[in-house]
């Protein structure tokens, strides 16, 4: 595939990313303590892991094949964690707004 087209996604992804994280941090504002206060810090360091995380994928090419695996492995372990923390907090947040 042209290097070209993959930086590109790469440096798109990245950009979204910085996003994620400024909105992320700038939410958690205004987010009560407790249970939810407390996941919410949660994900807002997945999104700081996810977001360093994106910054190295260009160089991954440098890397040894087992190193590449690994990486992957744990970003889809953390990725995993991150969906099963969002599911139960929008859950939380359901139970409020019904209660």
């Amino acid at each position: 595939m042209n290097t070209n087209v993959i930086l590109g996604i790469n440096v798109a992804a990245i950009l979204v990313m910085l996003y994620c994280l400024w909105t992320v941090f700038s939410l958690g504002k205004s987010i009560p303590g407790g249970v939810v206060g407390r996941q919410w810090r949660i994900l807002s360091a997945l999104v700081l892991l996810f977001t360093i995380g994106y910054f190295v994928t260009p160089f991954f090419s440098r890397l040894p094949v087992e190193m590449i695996n690994l990486i992957v492995a744990a970003i889809f372990f953390f990725g995993a964690i991150y969906v099963l923390i969002t599911i139960r907090l929008i859950y939380r947040i359901i139970e409020e707004l019904a209660g």
